[in-house]
Formats: C-alpha cells, structure tokens, sequence
C-alpha cells in the first residue's frame, strides 16, 4: 500500500520550544515489509527504538516558530494473515501486555462488562464476539471523545472512535488475565469513507495448535489482515501514538491532519 500522512500543527502565538516523539515508521515484522519511507518535519530529528521495539524519532524545534509540520510516506508491503495470525511471537513474554493503564483500567462498571462478553481463555470467535459487543455499546462517533478518554469513559459516554474501542477491548482482556496490546497504523478503507489513521489490538491466543498473537480490528469486529499497515504496539494510546509531545508558549493551537492511504498497483 501506498500511505502519506501530514500533521500540521498551528499556533496563533511563536512558540519557543517543540519537542514531539514519533512512531510514524511501520514496524519491521515479518508480515509486513517496507519498501520506501521518508519522514520530513520542521527542526531536527534523532532516531531511537522504544521500549516496544517501535521505530521512532525524537523531533525538536528549538528556534521561534508558529508552525510545526511533520509528512509520513512511503510504500508498504504486507502479506495476507490467516484469521489474524501474526507469524510471529515478537520478542516480548505476552505477560508485558497483562498490566492495565490508566486508560484501559478495568473499573467496576468495566468488569462487569468483561463478566458479560469474555471468558477467560476465549478463542478466536470468541474475541470478535467481544469485538461486536463493544461495538454495540460503544457507537462510532468521530470527535465524541479525546485521546485522555479511558475505556470506562467510553462505556459510559455509549460513543467513542477507534482507540476507544482498543481501550475498552485491552481493558476486558486484563480483567480476566488475558495479554492484550494495543496497536497504530493505517488501514486501507478501500471503498468505504473509514478513517485511514486507525488503532486495533492483538490478543494473545493458545488453539488449534496455534499460540501466538492474532490482530483484532475491534471497530469492524474482523480480522486485521493485508490492508492494515502496523506503526507501533504499546499498553494504550499513550505509549503507541504517533505524534506526540509538548511545547513552550504558542497561545492556541490547532491541529489539521491529512491521511491517505491506497492500494498499489500489483496489490489491486
């Protein structure tokens, strides 16, 4: 797939200082291969690799500016998944993902929906029967919620967009001991008018002779497969975002983001 994401940042004051941590490169993992990428942004970038193996940058802009602009793109190959199976475990005990934040805390009202949906050890159906659920309790509503929103906040709004749904799923899984990750990237949309910026989970499963991670879609209650690219794995938002930081001065901001994301040719 072909992706180009451009985050404009604008300020109605100068700003003295930048500083942004980004996970904008696909991760190097064996379903997914990429073939050409490139990062431009205003000041100046180091990279690093996190804690979860993401692929990252440290960008500062440290002279007076009104504006900070970061482009993504590149192409993307990435191979079909069987029932979400990633071909491989990773290099981390599923046990880092067992441990809850405060935006996937399992709350009372949290459990109680976990009780309701899961059970501990679920298969493959069974997670997107959990999916489909949190769907239904949580409808899609583009700006409904911020990303300090916490699965319970969710639950309880009844709306939430992407994350939300990946908050509330990981949320579930910790409650009854499941290791469950969160997960940003892009998803081709093909046809349909879906944000092409997105946010899923895996699950750790152990059937059919299989044990592993399978990538759940939790807003389209489906398996990820070749039309999702995957930037970085994390416990929530906050530890998989792929633009984030602080700044000093700059009066109001405003934010505008551009994500486009497309098949290419021999994919079609």
């Amino acid at each position: 797939m072909t992706i180009r994401h451009e985050t404009v940042y604008h300020y109605t004051a100068a700003l003295t200082y930048t500083i942004q941590q980004l996970r904008l490169w696909p991760r190097a993992e064996a379903q997914q291969r990429t073939l050409a990428w490139h990062i431009s942004s205003s000041g100046s970038r180091h990279p690093f690799t996190d804690a979860f193996g993401n692929l990252s940058h440290m960008l500062t802009v440290t002279k007076p500016h009104h504006e900070v602009r970061i482009i993504a793109d590149g192409t993307v190959a990435v191979a079909p998944l069987q029932q979400g199976r990633l071909p491989q475990a990773g290099e981390f005990s599923p046990l880092v993902f067992t441990v809850p934040t405060l935006l996937t805390q399992p709350t009372p009202a949290v459990m109680d929906f976990a009780h309701r949906h899961l059970q501990a050890g679920a298969n493959s159906k069974q997670l997107l029967d959990l999916a489909q659920a949190i769907c239904g309790a949580v409808a899609y509503q583009s700006g409904s919620t911020a990303v300090t929103t916490s699965a319970d906040d969710a639950l309880t709004l009844g709306q939430g967009v992407c994350q939300d749904h990946a908050h509330l799923f990981l949320a579930c899984c910790h409650t009854l001991g499941m290791s469950a990750r969160y997960v940003s990237g892009y998803i081709d949309p093909g046809n349909s008018d879906h944000a092409e910026s997105h946010a899923w989970v895996d699950v750790w499963v152990e059937e059919s002779g299989f044990a592993g991670w399978i990538s759940i879609d939790v807003t389209h209650a489906c398996f990820a497969s070749d039309n999702y690219c995957r930037l970085a794995i994390g416990r929530d938002y906050e530890s998989a975002a792929p633009v984030r930081g602080v700044r000093r001065g700059g009066g109001e901001e405003t934010m505008r983001v551009r994500v486009n994301v497309s098949a290419m040719p021999s994919e079609q």
